[in-house]
């Protein structure tokens, strides 16, 4: 058995597909009960900033994929106590999201710290940002065929959630990624007003570029976001460092083929903007 939280996002749920297509039996752990699981999935509700109430999805559980959300962080949750219920179930692998800016002393490294002192088998992977972080502009788009955002030139090698997921898959099955840190990005950095100009050729329309000042866009972002976590990902997003620039091939690696492009993600979901 597999537990896979973060079941309903972007990375589980086609993480909870490929394990499915791969003949192994899936819990699916999120916060909400979902609408559309495949069938043959056993679901549990749970929090992780709650982590007795993750225990009952363990039993019989081998692997664990292991996703916070930023609700999680702001929350004060300590993930210690959550590898404690973990371990004390069973569980002997777990796989962490962690991110890229952990590579590069970007970001701090407490998540992964935590697993590391945990006694059990683990696999981080660090992921660039998500192709999907784009869906933020979708109403924008619909509505106005524009996309707003800061630093238009500035490029990153965007990484899509499919990827990471398969990348998981991997990882939760094969007990050879036990130790290993594997990197995951795109295939080329790609800026806000290329990835605008790839919208525009998976619409078959025009999408105009407008870029933000950065008081602008943390204005903006400040009204979901609390302002220290905003401050540092403008600091990233508009003066990133070398590391985060740089193009892993840990995803071909892994996977035999190389990562997706934005431009594909963006024609694959081009019904979510139109």
């Amino acid at each position: 058995m597999i537990v896979v939280t973060g079941a309903t996002g972007n990375v589980g749920r086609p993480l909870v597909r490929a394990l499915l297509a791969a003949g192994e039996r899936v819990t699916a752990v999120s916060r909400r009960s979902p609408h559309d699981l495949p069938a043959g999935v056993r679901h549990h509700r749970a929090d992780l900033a709650a982590p007795q109430t993750l225990k009952p999805a363990l039993d019989g559980a081998e692997s664990l994929f292991l996703l916070t959300s930023g609700d999680f962080m702001a929350q004060g949750g300590n993930l210690d106590d959550v590898l404690e219920v973990v371990r004390a179930g069973g569980v002997r692998r777990v796989v962490l999201v962690s991110s890229q800016g952990v590579s590069t002393g970007d970001h701090p490294s407490e998540l992964e710290d935590a697993v590391r002192r945990s006694g059990l088998d683990w696999t981080m992977l660090r992921p660039a940002g998500f192709h999907s972080n784009t869906f933020q502009w979708a109403d924008a788009v619909r509505a106005e065929r524009t996309v707003a955002a800061p630093f238009g030139d500035v490029a990153l090698p965007t990484v899509d959630p499919e990827d990471i997921a398969q990348v998981a898959a991997v990882a939760l099955r094969d007990p050879g990624h036990a130790g290993r840190v594997h990197e995951l990005t795109g295939p080329a950095p790609i800026s806000p007003r290329q990835q605008a100009a790839a919208l525009a050729e998976a619409l078959g329309e025009p999408v105009r570029f407008v870029e933000q000042t950065r008081a602008e866009a943390r204005a903006g972002m400040v009204r979901f976001m609390p302002e220290p976590i905003v401050d540092a990902t403008l600091d990233i997003l508009g003066r990133p460092s070398d590391g985060l620039r740089r193009v892993s091939p840990d995803v071909e690696r892994v996977l035999g083929r190389p990562p997706r492009a934005y431009a594909e993600w963006a024609a694959g979901h081009a019904s979510a903007f139109r």
